[in-house]
């Protein structure tokens, strides 16, 4: 009976291990945190909103911005529906880099969205992959 099958990363020098694992957790939670801070604290990201000055319907903007995040992290946390909600994510995290550029250019801020941005579509890509180096 054979108890350890090697794996692709195990043949290429186990460079991926476990960390596609931890990644993957990683963007599951990260829309949960920004969400959450969304909500508990409006007032503080409606500065990041570009099309409304910071007022009233901006608050109601980050607050609606913070329950989509909050439920995409659960729909991804809990298996839901992965691949669209990533998707969705993508699209989310896409608007966000956009509007960071416009508004501030290129910060350490928009830099790691972008980062978050790559993770998100990672997960959106098919695990059998037809354009692969071999």
């Amino acid at each position: 009976m054979v108890w350890w099958s090697p794996t692709r990363s195990d043949r290429a020098g186990g460079t991926t291990g476990g960390w596609s694992a931890l990644v993957e957790a990683h963007l599951r939670i990260l829309p949960a945190w920004f969400g959450y801070h969304e909500l508990v604290q409006p007032a503080l990201w409606t500065g990041y909103v570009p099309v409304v000055p910071p007022s009233s319907p901006a608050v109601l903007l980050v607050l609606a911005h913070g329950w989509l995040l909050l439920v995409l992290a659960v729909a991804l946390i809990a298996g839901i529906a992965v691949r669209t909600a990533a998707a969705v994510t993508v699209a989310v995290l896409l608007e966000i880099v956009v509007s960071l550029t416009v508004t501030g250019g290129l910060t350490d801020l928009t830099l790691r969205d972008v980062g978050v941005l790559g993770l998100a579509v990672c997960l959106t890509a098919p695990t059998r992959q037809r354009l692969v180096l071999r």
